[in-house]
């Protein structure tokens, strides 16, 4: 964790919740994200809305490439989630970059646990700190069927 990637030249990441494209971000996660896939706008909408949310911007184009949202109350635990990064940017190094200035982001905070779910992406998590849970059994989960 000692080297910080940045953004390759030409993008640039805000917390501006203006900026964010939401109807761009229903898309993505409600066709492409297997844990999103056919998730309501409406639902989309009020999760951004309540939401610490991160973008990724072309600066020549203002076209949002990216996006991450975060759950917390910016000062002891956040949970990151609906992590994205749009097919042509891919394999650029946008991810890596984005997911470290989110992660220094809410370590500015004073967040002391950041959590988040995955199916196929430890290794992208692993190379910024994150492992699994230390001890597993303690923690439980309340699911709602939908």
């Amino acid at each position: 964790m000692t080297d910080t990637p940045s953004l390759p030249e030409g993008y640039e990441i805000s917390t501006d919740p203006g900026r964010i494209d939401a109807a761009r971000v229903h898309h993505w996660l409600s066709t492409d994200a297997y844990w999103a896939l056919g998730r309501p706008r409406e639902k989309q909408d009020r999760a951004i809305e309540g939401s610490l949310n991160f973008g990724v911007f072309d600066t020549a184009s203002g076209e949002q490439v990216a996006y991450a949202r975060v759950i917390t109350d910016r000062a002891t635990f956040a949970w990151l989630c609906d992590v994205y990064v749009a097919p042509s940017v891919r394999g650029k190094g946008i991810g890596t970059a984005f997911l470290t200035a989110v992660r220094d982001e809410l370590r500015r905070y004073g967040v002391r646990r950041v959590l988040l779910a995955t199916h196929d992406a430890h290794g992208v998590y692993e190379k910024l700190g994150f492992a699994g849970l230390e001890v597993p059994e303690h923690w439980m989960a309340l699911i709602f069927d939908q």
